[in-house]
């Protein structure tokens, strides 16, 4: 398959969507315009009750009989679809105007109007020997139509109701003879030739040109309200011979809209709109809407819808039937299923039960497990702890012990080469008999007390290349008010070598005495003095001496 028949299936294909959701829109639309409209009837029906009034007002201010009689037509045109009783009433006045004027051409129209009347009420002996007792030779032309009309009317209602086949087509040949004479003697672009035009398009199997001529007229007219409703009926037999069952229901819509705006009681549309809603299975609005159409063609005596009507409701009835048997293997099946489900519902609510258990003992055991696996990881992290510290320990007394055997190395061979000197000094002072001198030498301790002196600046400066924030970070653990400030940037004090012998690892007292050639008190009482200084707990202040500089050693 090519890309572009693809494409044009494709298109095609989107096309057709497109038309079908916009010819159920225009239904959708039509339909609420409709519930619209008869929500609104009371409107409508007081718009024609005051056209009414207003006709009758007419009739009363008229001075002669001519005038009367033409203000009766008025009243009788208003009247023929809305109540067939006044419209008679009406055309029996009009006769015995006429006959009292003596205008044979007036008692013949009021004639005319009577016969339609009796044809619309189903009288069609009547209507056939009224309208038979007219000379149609002595009508005016312009009454031909309406003769003619009222001719086709009768034979074709005739012709629908016919019970055998022979007088069934004697009706129908008529109906086509007076049908003809319709169209010809009516104005090409008249409602009447168009309608009857359209209708024998119908009749003859040609529904097409019946929908061209119809659209072409309703669009090229400005037609009433009434006028709408007959174009659009006679529109929707064409589109229901189509086949077209949308475009039939929209002109049906259109159809009734327009029958009920103009507030009469006599029509069709309504009526064949609910059996197609009963087909579809809208039951309800089709029940609405045929119990209005039952109530028009009551209120109107209109016993043709009247027979009409009942003759529709077998049609209903098995619609509506089938529909509610339907309903039940619908309720049927429903309820199977739902037994069904019901059942694999409760094993399923059984299963699950089963597998709660499951998983309830399953997750007390991974919670178990957790725990333990907390108190591991708490065990794990501790000995990390410890491990780590362990680690920096022996990170920090392996740099303590590599820095200090490298300086105690050198300060042993400066001090062999001191003593050599020493030596070598004691030995000229003997070889050349300056005992007085020797003595005066030996008695001196200016170089044991410049040796230490250097000691203590060689291990100060060794230390604090070690830790070279010791003493900030010892003053942190004092008072701020108490800090111990070195006087000689790089070097310590007695108390400050105190406790760096202490974060060296050398805590005991006598140690540290010797080591800084102190008594043991007076060591004490340093490191007493200072503990009172602690800025937290003085218990703890050597402890925490201890962690200065870990961090540094740690990550060496």
């Amino acid at each position: 398959m090519t890309s572009h028949l693809k494409f044009l299936i494709l298109f095609c294909f989107f096309s057709f969507n497109i038309l079908t959701a916009s010819e159920k829109t225009t239904a959708d639309s039509l339909m609420n315009q409709l519930d619209e409209v008869i929500a609104n009837r009371a409107i409508y029906l007081e718009k024609k009750e005051a056209r009414l009034k207003e006709l009758s007002e007419t009739l009363n201010k008229a001075t002669t009989d001519r005038e009367r009689f033409d203000a009766l037509s008025n009243l009788y045109d208003e009247y023929h679809s809305f109540n067939a009783d006044s419209a008679y009433n009406i055309s029996l006045s009009q006769e015995k105007i006429a006959r009292r004027i003596a205008d044979p051409i007036l008692t013949a129209q009021a004639r005319l109007h009577r016969a339609d009347i009796l044809s619309a009420t189903g009288m069609y002996h009547e209507t056939l020997e009224l309208i038979d007792s007219i000379k149609f030779e002595e009508l005016p032309q312009y009454l031909h139509p309406y003769y003619f009309h009222i001719k086709r009317t009768v034979y074709g209602r005739l012709a629908d109701f016919a019970a055998f086949e022979p007088e069934k087509e004697r009706y129908s040949n008529l109906t086509k003879i007076y049908r003809d004479s319709i169209i010809a003697t009516n104005e090409v672009n008249s409602l009447a030739h168009i309608i009857t035009k359209a209708d024998c398009f119908n009749i003859n199997g040609n529904p097409r040109a019946a929908v061209d001529v119809l659209n072409a007229f309703m669009t090229n007219n400005d037609l009433s309200e009434h006028e709408r409703a007959i174009c659009a009926w006679t529109l929707s037999d064409s589109y229901a011979r189509l086949g077209d069952r949308d475009k039939q229901k929209e002109q049906l819509l259109i159809s009734s809209i327009s029958d009920l705006k103009s507030s009469v009681r006599e029509y069709m549309s309504l009526r064949q709109l609910a059996l197609l809603l009963y087909e579809e299975g809208d039951l309800n609005r089709a029940y609405d809407f045929m119990t209005i159409a039952v109530d028009d063609a009551t209120k109107c005596n209109a016993r043709q819808r009247i027979v009409e009507l009942n003759d529709s409701y077998p049609k209903i009835n098995g619609i509506y039937v089938n529909t509610v048997e339907k309903q039940k293997d619908f309720l049927k099946r429903t309820i199977f299923i739902i037994t069904v489900l019901s059942f694999v519902l409760l094993a399923l609510l059984f299963y699950m039960r089963k597998q709660m258990q499951r998983i309830t003992r399953a997750r007390k055991a991974i919670e178990d497990a957790y725990n333990q696996l907390n108190v591991l990881t708490e065990q794990l992290k501790t000995s990390n702890d410890n491990l780590s510290e362990a680690n920096n320990a022996i990170a920090e007394i392996s740099e303590l012990k590599e820095v200090y055997i490298g300086r105690y190395m050198d300060q042993c061979l400066v001090y062999i080469d001191k003593l050599d000197t020493y030596r070598k000094s004691i030995g000229k002072l003997l070889n050349s008999n300056r005992i007085d001198d020797l003595k005066k030498l030996l008695k001196s301790t200016s170089l044991v007390d410049d040796e230490l002196k250097l000691f203590y600046e060689q291990f100060d400066n060794t230390f604090l290349s070690l830790f070279p924030s010791f003493v900030e970070d010892f003053n942190k653990l004092l008072l701020p008010e108490e800090a111990i400030i070195p006087k000689k940037e790089g070097s310590l004090n007695t108390e400050l070598r105190i406790f760096a012998l202490i974060r060296l690892g050398i805590s005991d007292s006598d140690s540290i005495a010797k080591f800084l050639r102190y008594s043991l008190t007076t060591i004490y009482n340093y490191r007493t003095k200072v503990r009172n200084k602690s800025l937290g707990d003085r218990n703890k202040l050597e402890a925490e001496v201890l962690k200065i500089g870990r961090s540094r050693h740690g990550m060496n």
